[in-house]
């Protein structure tokens, strides 16, 4: 849900469908059909989120060149500025899992909802997404072949009736991730998504990357 952007003195997010748009983390909820739904809708405002614009408009891509063999539709994903984040310390960046489910259904536990638990299936998905956003350097719901989160929950196996995602990208640890998707309506929309059971969670560090940390959350619910 969010991404960094240091040069505004922000740390940015970008989020979808569920999810805010606009930095550095991202959130997409999507119900049992994506058959209906347009590129453009899964985008939405977020105030805490900095590259954004309306959710109709595509999104320029910073005039980078890529190869061809890439997918993701034109005005869904967001690059970082050169050097944004040298001068932040990622030596001491990871993620646990099971810690990061605690804080996530402590956060739930507050507004009354059940808990989450972790899921092999949906850990997956989050890290082939994490894993793609670092090796195109770029945040956004969609991967390089096109597909969107709920394609990679299904892909993974795991029979969902509801999937939301959020995506951060620069944030040095989880507590700092968290509180970006707190802060975003849509990041945070997604975190209280009442019906979800299970979670996945993942982290993919490049340090030849502008992003340097790419985190993906996804929550689901079985059939």
């Amino acid at each position: 849900m969010y991404r960094v952007a240091l040069i505004a003195g922000l740390v940015t997010a970008l989020a979808g469908c569920s999810l805010g748009s606009a930095n550095l983390s991202s959130g997409f909820a999507e119900p049992e059909t994506t058959a209906s739904v347009s590129p453009s809708s899964y985008l939405s405002n977020s105030k805490s989120v900095g590259l954004g614009g309306e959710p109709s408009a595509p999104r320029s891509s910073g005039g980078v060149q890529v190869a061809m063999l890439d997918k993701a539709p034109s005005g869904t994903y967001e690059k970082a500025e050169p050097g944004v984040l040298s001068n932040r310390d990622y030596s001491g960046t990871s993620l646990n899992a099971e810690m990061a489910r605690d804080v996530i259904n402590a956060y739930r536990k507050k507004f009354g909802l059940k808990a989450l638990k972790l899921n092999p299936e949906l850990t997956e998905a989050a890290k082939s997404h994490s894993r793609d956003l670092a090796k195109w350097d770029r945040i956004s719901h969609y991967g390089s072949d096109g597909s969107n989160p709920w394609d990679r929950v299904k892909r993974t196996g795991y029979k969902a009736r509801l999937t939301a995602e959020n995506v951060g990208t620069g944030q040095i640890n989880f507590n700092e991730v968290m509180k970006g998707w707190e802060e975003s309506p849509g990041h945070n929309k997604n975190l209280l998504t009442p019906d979800a059971v299970h979670m996945g969670i993942a982290l993919v560090q490049d340090q030849h990357t502008e992003f340097k940390s790419f985190w993906t959350l996804v929550l689901a619910a079985p059939m």
